[in-house]
């Protein structure tokens, strides 16, 4: 979006920036607000430090390119091997292969992500080495180390990384969730233990030397765990054992795994905090009855599952959910645009401060430019239908196809019911549920920029619904709609039987359009077509070859995600088109942000852990 400058007033967020006394209640920073943001991230933080942490960042990108490229180029790694015998010494990390390889590249991500843990790590490993290096080069005995070029750079490198490290400790400040070393502790003792048990099963069924008799149980075992911890164990152990070459290279490869298991354990962020509160969703509320209509997607922000940061005035407020490692929020913040701001720079310092990336799902242009004042790039995903129903008609030529379809479904004896949640009977609303989970398509509940993950909760009764049965009086479809303020309606929940009459949706889209005068309706809010502008300008005469391609391969995804249907569908009703954005702070974040938001939104499941663990699932029982 480049640089964007807006021209609201600046008192009333000044004020929400710095006053003290916020209404009670969690996730509030008070006059804190400006030392979250700024404490350990500018006021803690010199340029001098941002510089250090900066340099031991890349040394540590340096070396894990040196070790995955001497694995690859065998005539490099067999030259920096040989640094590793005799009085040769290498820098900090330098140990070509793989498996080193790995290991300095996730020491280098977590230090990118300021990760606290990480740094004491690295200080503690690199100063070790650093003592080494001095001993050896002061002790007389070891007069040959003094007179090789290479230990003197790699003890200026080293000891240039410890400097950095100790120069840069104010910017490494990210806290990692307080059961890691707990964590850790047990993935590598109880990985140590199975790793072990299962590389002394392959030594005493691959053994194949002549004295296999005398390898007993233990000194397999004895001869696992020193091939895991090194790469040969001594002759005393290994004098009965002769195993395979294959053999040899399995319990290193499981090594490996195990050291990023324990890595991963010990680095990884704090997975999520405290889900809203019957206070929290409260005051929610009442910032939407009062600002609801701005933003269509404004509803959403009571998923339960999700989190929320005040602003100090109590006028605005961040909802969010972290998701591997990313705080993942979603729409506009809630609340008066004038408070945003006081909302947004705690929402960015706790992220900062537990090492998430910030991530905003469907923001509308107008949060964009805000969050552009915070440092957040913006990339648009597509746009969001809009119907003004008082615009809506089924007449002229445009409409012909739509009209003719909606009259067929008319024709086959379906009609349409349309109420809010509060004016259906408790029984009938069971039924409602019962069918609705029946027609899901998969087992998980899909949504989360655009859903409001439940349905038929009593806090929800002035959402409205859609009842679609056929000349039978059987129920045959639903649709559920959010409210946006008070003459708006955001569509949240679509479901219907598969054997029923093709087009019942869009017959029971337009009847609500035709029928909103009943509810008091003038605007609503369908489905989200991503990248629309890219299907709509890549048909038409002129389009460039690049817009050609993409479309071209976005249509071929359409295949399995319904990028491209989903546009036609909504199209259908020559709705208004607002632009949405994903919102971000580095380009080389994306990937990561993509894969969280395909987590949040149903489309990716975490792998590893059964339903009953994940605190989703936990959290929906509230």
């Amino acid at each position: 979006m480049g640089e964007v400058r807006l021209t609201s007033v600046e008192t009333d967020r000044k004020t929400d920036r710095t006053a003290g006394g916020a209404p009670n209640g969690r996730k509030e920073t008070g006059g804190d607000a400006g030392k979250a943001g700024g404490g350990r991230e500018t006021g803690g933080e010199s340029p001098r430090s941002r510089r250090a942490a900066a340099f031991a960042v890349w040394y540590l990108r340096a070396v894990t390119f040196v070790n995955f490229l001497s694995a690859v180029w065998v005539s490099l790694g067999q030259d920096l091997r040989s640094h590793n015998t005799g009085d040769f010494y290498t820098p900090y990390l330098l140990a070509p292969g793989f498996a080193p390889g790995l290991f300095s590249l996730l020491l280098a991500v977590t230090m990118r992500r300021r990760k606290r843990a990480a740094w004491v790590l690295n200080t503690v490993l690199s100063g070790m080495t650093l003592a080494v290096f001095v001993y050896a080069f002061s002790n007389p005995d070891y007069p040959e180390m003094r007179e090789h070029a290479q230990n003197w750079v790699s003890l200026g490198m080293t000891a240039a990384f410890v400097g950095a490290l100790l120069l840069g400790r104010r910017a490494f400040y990210a806290k990692g969730d307080r059961s890691n070393p707990a964590l850790a502790t047990a993935v590598a003792s109880i990985g140590l233990l199975v790793t072990s048990l299962t590389a002394a099963l392959l030594v005493g069924a691959s053994n194949i030397d002549p004295n296999r008799a005398e390898a007993t149980f233990l000194a397999r075992w004895r001869y696992g765990v020193m091939r895991l911890i090194t790469l040969a164990p001594d002759e005393k152990i290994s004098s009965a054992i002769t195993t395979p070459g294959w053999v040899d290279v399995f319990i290193n490869v499981m090594s490996t795994l195990l050291l990023i298991a324990v890595l991963f354990a010990a680095f990884r962020s704090r997975r999520a905090v405290d889900p809203l509160t019957e206070d929290d969703e409260d005051r929610l509320r009442a910032l939407l009855a009062k600002q609801g209509d701005r933003d269509s997607l404004g509803y959403f922000a009571l998923r339960r599952e999700k989190s929320v940061i005040w602003s100090p005035t109590g006028k605005a407020a961040v909802t969010y959910r972290v998701v591997g490692g990313v705080s993942l929020a979603s729409g506009d913040p809630i609340g008066d645009p004038e408070a945003w701001p006081g909302a947004i720079e705690p929402w960015l310092a706790e992220a900062r401060e537990h090492g998430w990336v910030p991530a905003v799902m469907g923001a509308s242009e107008e949060a964009g430019q805000i969050y552009a004042r915070h440092g957040l790039d913006a990339l648009e995903l597509g746009d969001e239908a809009i119907v003004e129903t008082a615009e809506f008609t089924l007449e002229g030529r445009a409409m012909r196809t739509v009209r003719q379809a909606y009259n067929r479904v008319k024709r086959a004896g379906y009609t349409v019911r349309i109420r809010r949640h509060a004016d259906i009977p408790s029984e009938e609303m069971d039924v409602l549920l019962k069918r609705a989970d029946d027609w899901r398509d998969g087992a998980t509940e899909r949504g989360f920029s655009m859903a409001l993950g439940r349905l038929g909760d009593p806090g929800d009764g002035q959402c409205v619904m859609l009842e679609c049965t056929d000349g039978k009086g059987d129920l045959r479809a639903v649709l559920s709609f959010v409210p946006w303020g008070p003459k708006g309606l955001s569509l949240d929940l679509m479901r219907r039987d598969r054997n029923s009459e093709n087009g019942l949706m869009e017959f029971m889209v337009i009847e609500l359009l035709e029928r909103a005068k009943e509810i008091g309706v003038t605007q609503v809010s369908l489905n989200f077509a991503m990248f629309r502008s890219v299907f709509e300008r890549g048909s038409k005469l002129g389009a460039g070859p690049v817009l050609r391609m993409w479309r071209s391969l976005l249509s071929f995804f359409s295949r399995w995600w319904q990028i491209e249907s989903l546009y036609r569908a909504n199209a259908k009703y020559r709705p208004i088109w607002e632009p949405r954005f994903m919102l971000f702070e580095k380009s080389s974040d994306l990937l990561r942000i993509g894969i969280a938001a395909g987590r949040a939104e149903g489309f990716l499941e975490a792998p590893g852990l059964p339903k009953w663990m994940h605190r989703r699932h936990l959290e929906s029982k509230r």
